[in-house]
């Protein structure tokens, strides 16, 4: 399966700083379908040396903006947020078969990335406040509601959700979520997943 091919499945995406493969490989079987290493701690060299854990799992392995070190780790893709380079600067460094993904915050700007040829799949938050991204203020739940409604590409609610919560947003329409926290914190990331997973597809389950 290609990328975009494995994308239009994929329902729960991981983003984490640099971990161990087997930490990574523990949260794949639990369900992860896609992975990021999002690090703003390392420098290229340590990135390079991070993704090394990344690569290889029966998930997609997206890296976050740094297009221009995309080919050099293997990754699967990049995710650019809205002050990052543009969909259109990224795409001409990663190639026209890798994924990118682009933050949005409010419905112009999910609107803009639904309708840009070089987007895959769009970031929709962040639901609720949270630490890891300080100052952003939370687009709310009517945010995921809307783009429920109105965007036709992949997307995933993003921003504080965990086990507890994420009813809240596939009660609105959401399909895909993205986590760090529920993750990273967690005792066993395998577990943790499994119950994200099981959580996001209760609908289907129950024939909603």
């Amino acid at each position: 399966m290609t990328p975009r091919e494995r994308l239009s499945t994929a329902r729960l995406y991981l983003v984490c700083p640099a971990r161990s493969r087997e930490w990574i490989a523990a949260a794949v079987r639990g369900g992860v379908d896609l992975v990021q290493l999002r690090d703003k701690s390392l420098d290229d060299a340590g990135l390079v040396e991070a993704a090394r854990a990344f690569v290889g799992h029966d998930a997609l392995f997206i890296l976050n903006d740094r297009p221009d070190l995309v080919e050099t780790v293997q990754a699967d893709g990049v995710h650019v947020g809205q002050d990052d380079q543009t969909p259109a600067e990224a795409r001409a460094l990663i190639g026209p078969d890798r994924i990118l993904g682009r933050s949005t915050h409010e419905p112009a700007q999910a609107a803009a990335a639904d309708a840009d040829p070089d987007v895959d799949y769009v970031a929709v938050g962040p639901v609720h406040a949270t630490p890891t991204k300080p100052g952003r203020p939370a687009a709310g739940l009517h945010y995921v509601a809307h783009a429920a409604s109105t965007v036709a590409k992949p997307w995933f609610a993003i921003g504080g959700l965990d086990a507890s919560n994420v009813h809240e947003v596939v009660e609105r329409g959401a399909t895909r979520i993205v986590v760090v926290r529920a993750l990273t914190e967690a005792e066993d990331p395998e577990v943790a997943a499994r119950e994200l997973r099981a959580a996001l597809e209760e609908p289907a389950r129950a024939g909603h």
